[in-house]
């Protein structure tokens, strides 16, 4: 029986990768439990010895040798004890070996819960840390199941030997992507949560890291540090904005990211069905940063104003609206981008203040008023 026992956790070890040395305290805990079952009134002098060298099992009862006994199931007369130990003395130990065999049904019931649940605690123990390595990586997991009524996807996703089930709440999908059970996603790990019932990994299609982590796995630069990601400012679903920077002046951060024929940023793009892609040359000039993060619009000139959070960007009449973007989109990634509040003004407006001097051939002059000409032109 012995042999069997040992050998069953040696096969626990290999299946499942629970430690041969955990199941022990666990089947110890069993044990005990199950004779404290059996026999409440011993249950302060349950033992269990196992030793894995030697391949032994017992369990046994501590009874104390006294003058006057009060509990049988704990303590014996010396004249009892003199009987199975000649040399036995008042305060003395005596082990007592229980027959599992006798155990009643309701005990071997507790003993089996025992176990059972210290496999289960094992198991969620192991793929909590195997998942929770995984914080902030991107990983590829099979849609399992959208719940209709709050619209959360349930994905099957693997890491090594772990494997569990994800949740992508509502609020971390793509508002206009069209996910269908059986579909193959890649999803950014936000958080590796540790409940009651298990752990449960939250992943999301929206986060800005996901874009990061797809960058550097198609970008050999950005993974070896050559091209560095500074800032990126995401609308999941129509828009990003990413700024890189260079540690290496014979590597173009742009050229790297875009790739050959823009295979690169096509995959990026592919992966996030569509998704429009700015990428941006990062600058420790705040005034260059918020030109460039304004992009596909021109600038003329761009100036930090005193509180110095904010940015006044002047752009020609004719991109006013492109600058801005549809619903302000354009100017709020780049405020997210950069950090910075951007004032966007048209080029006619400064020109009249004589703020700045204009090319001319970038203005709207067709449909600027008279009075709001400089005095230069006419």
């Amino acid at each position: 029986m012995d042999s069997e026992f040992f050998l069953a956790l040696d096969l626990i070890e290999k299946e499942k990768g629970i430690s041969k040395s955990y199941m022990i305290e666990k089947i110890r805990a069993a044990l005990v439990a199950a004779v404290k079952k059996d026999n409440p009134a011993a249950a302060d002098g349950v033992v269990v010895d196992v030793d894995p060298v030697k391949q032994k099992l017992r369990i046994y009862i501590e009874k104390t040798v006294v003058e006057e006994v009060t509990n049988p199931a704990l303590e014996l007369t010396l004249e009892e004890a003199r009987a199975r130990e000649p040399k036995a003395e008042v305060g003395d130990k005596l082990a007592f070996d229980v027959n599992v065999d006798k155990f009643g049904r309701i005990a071997a019931q507790a003993g089996k819960q025992v176990i059972i649940q210290g496999i289960r605690e094992a198991e969620r123990g192991m793929v909590y840390e195997e998942f929770n390595s995984k914080e902030h990586e991107v990983l590829t997991g099979l849609v399992t199941r959208i719940e209709p009524r709050n619209g959360n996807v349930h994905i099957k996703i693997s890491n090594g030997s772990g494997a569990t089930e994800a949740v992508m709440p509502a609020e971390e999908r793509v508002p206009a992507e069209v996910i269908r059970e059986g579909d193959h996603l890649k999803v950014y790990v936000v958080e590796v949560r540790r409940p009651i019932k298990g752990p449960q990994v939250v992943v999301s299609r929206t986060h800005p890291g996901l874009v990061k982590r797809l960058f550097e796995l198609e970008v050999p630069e950005i993974y070896d540090g050559t091209v560095e990601i500074k800032s990126i400012a995401r609308e999941a679903g129509t828009r990003t904005k990413i700024a890189v920077a260079s540690n290496n002046p014979e590597v173009d951060p742009i050229g790297a990211c875009v790739g050959p024929k823009g295979s690169r940023v096509g995959a990026v793009v592919e992966e996030l069905r569509g998704e429009k892609m700015d990428i941006i040359a990062w600058s420790e000039d705040p005034e260059k940063f918020v030109a460039a993060a304004l992009a596909p619009a021109e600038v003329y000139t761009s100036t930090l104003l005193e509180d110095g959070r904010s940015c006044r960007a002047v752009v020609p009449d004719n991109q006013l609206s492109l600058a801005i973007g549809k619903e302000g989109k354009n100017a709020r990634l780049a405020a997210k981008l950069t950090g910075y509040k951007i004032d966007i003004k048209p080029a006619s407006e400064m020109a009249a203040q004589g703020s700045i001097k204009i090319d001319l051939s970038k203005l709207d002059l067709e449909e600027l008023p008279e009075e709001n000409l400089p005095e230069d032109v006419e």
